[in-house]
């Protein structure tokens, strides 16, 4: 069991509660066929899937804005598959698929069932670094905004985890401080490392089964939270 004295459970969206792989694989297939792009999906998500997640981390790091990221992680992708384009269809098709995001909303297994168990006993909120406009439909659209009493966006704040005025902010709106707060995600950089920093205790929802070095606590489940909450 972790720190008794804990009252409030953060957690991070995106590949911690809501299963952004699955659900971005079907709004890219809707929006190829919509604008009728002649690549095969599984041949473009293998090369897009980890450029994605480099773009990410340097638009965490501040290294490339909210527009590179999204025209950078397409441009690349089409580049390695050697698939022509055009900077008009780039932004075509990434607003497409910002507006196709939020249309499937598959959550990890035991998501509904792990926030139950929680919410009966602690305050449930979220700290994410997605796009505001974005996030909040994934909330609203999944069923998981009645578990939560606060949402704090990295545009909301200007800042992205792990810097920790993203934490305090959060902590702020929940009206509890770091040695009553938990985080969860799933993001060891940017969720745990940015946690702690900030003071709060960590649970790292290790789902990919990186190598973790101890003290830092790691689950492979969302079940597994009840083993330590």
């Amino acid at each position: 069991m972790l720190n008794k004295k804990i009252t409030d459970v953060f957690f991070d969206l995106d590949h911690t509660l809501w299963d952004f792989d699955k659900n971005s694989g079907l709004a890219f297939q809707r929006v190829f066929r919509k604008h009728e792009i002649d690549i095969p999906l599984p041949d473009f998500l293998k090369v897009y899937e980890p450029i994605n997640l480099e773009y990410w981390r340097m638009f965490r790091e501040e290294r490339v804005t909210k527009q590179e990221l999204r025209r950078g992680r397409l441009s690349k992708t089409f580049d390695v598959l050697a698939f022509k384009y055009t900077i008009d269809l780039i932004d075509l098709l990434a607003n497409s698929y910002i507006d196709e995001l939020p249309g499937d909303n598959y959550l990890f297994s035991n998501t509904f069932e792990t926030l139950d168990y929680l919410s009966g006993k602690y305050r449930l909120h979220i700290i994410t670094n997605g796009f505001e406009e974005v996030q909040r439909k994934k909330i609203d659209n999944s069923g998981l905004k009645k578990y939560f009493l606060t949402i704090t966006t990295s545009e909301e704040v200007g800042l992205k985890k792990p810097h920790p005025t993203v934490f305090y902010t959060a902590m702020e709106k929940a009206s509890v401080t770091p040695d009553k707060s938990i985080m969860i995600g799933d993001s060891f950089e940017a969720d745990i490392l940015g946690a702690q920093n900030a003071g709060m205790h960590t649970l790292f929802y290790n789902y990919r089964n990186e190598a973790v070095k101890k003290p830092f606590i790691a689950v492979k489940e969302l079940s597994e939270i009840k083993d330590y909450l």
